[in-house]
């Protein structure tokens, strides 16, 4: 394959990889990652290093409206930071050493995990009951704008959330995705913030956990600038068109067929780390 349809195939690839990942809310590294390893023979380090790149580039870009509407807590992202930055750099630092057949396979129990939590009904907490005392020190208490209304929320359950922070800042480092489906279960199911905060401010991290693990790729040379460009520039393009697409369609049956497509890529990884071995 010659360079210029490479860069084509991965640009298109990244394009519908973005637009999916925005609809359903898993990102894209989660069909980057298979298309560059399974379709075009990509090493599964610079494919994460390629996708790592990708996620702050989107991460960066959608996080400025949340922050400027008063929907991200960004006292929780930063606080929940140190826990995700520190998971990031041990997970990349892992990654180095770490087998790529035994890396497919986490991946792709990872990659069906989240798109089972894909197909979940969220559940909207926004309780002022039981304030945890950490919250209360940290001041993470905060509320967000809906409709015109101000809906305040306490947090509750501070260091098991950072705890599962710290594991899914690992994942992500050692992966190159968001691990969104992990912070939610950290927001949403441990610290039982709102659906909206848990999202957004999930969003806001991700960028400062991907740029903390990337310095780990980029010093191993495992960054490819004819890899990362073409991800790059698809990815943040559909991840775009997908914001403004999905204000306007409802996204219930789309997540199915994109969750039983996840769960076969999964498999894909998961025979090729055990055949490989």
């Amino acid at each position: 394959m010659s360079v210029l349809l490479f860069t084509i195939v991965v640009l298109l690839g990244a394009f519908l990889a973005g637009l999916l990942g925005s609809l359903t809310g898993l990102g894209g590294g989660v069909i980057i990652i298979p298309l560059l390893t399974l379709a075009l023979g990509v090493d599964i380090h610079y494919a994460i290093g390629a996708s790592i790149v990708s996620v702050i580039a989107t991460s960066s870009g959608s996080a400025a409206a949340y922050v400027k509407e008063g929907i991200t807590n960004i006292r929780i992202g930063m606080f929940l930071e140190i826990a995700t930055t520190i998971g990031a750099v041990c997970g990349a630092i892992v990654a180095v050493y770490l087998n790529a057949n035994y890396i497919a396979i986490i991946f792709g129990c990872i990659l069906i995990f989240s798109a089972i939590m894909t197909l979940k009904k969220k559940v909207d907490h926004s309780t002022l009951d039981d304030s945890d005392k950490w919250a209360n020190f940290f001041k993470l208490n905060g509320s967000y704008p809906d409709k015109g209304i101000e809906h305040k929320y306490a947090v509750k359950h501070v260091p098991a959330g950072f705890l599962m922070m710290l594991f899914a800042g690992t994942l992500s480092g050692l992966l190159g995705i968001g691990s969104g489906a992990l912070k939610v279960i950290a927001m949403d199911n441990i610290m039982r913030l709102p659906f909206k905060v848990s999202t957004t401010t999930s969003n806001f991290m991700m960028g400062v956990t991907a740029a903390a693990s990337a310095v780990v790729y980029l010093h191993r040379g495992q960054i490819d600038p004819g890899i990362a460009m073409p991800v790059c520039i698809g990815v943040l393009t559909g991840a775009s068109i997908g914001s403004k697409v999905l204000l306007k369609t409802k996204t219930d049956k789309l997540k199915i067929v994109f969750a039983v497509v996840v769960t076969f890529l999964a498999l894909q990884m998961i025979f090729k780390g055990i055949s490989g071995l």
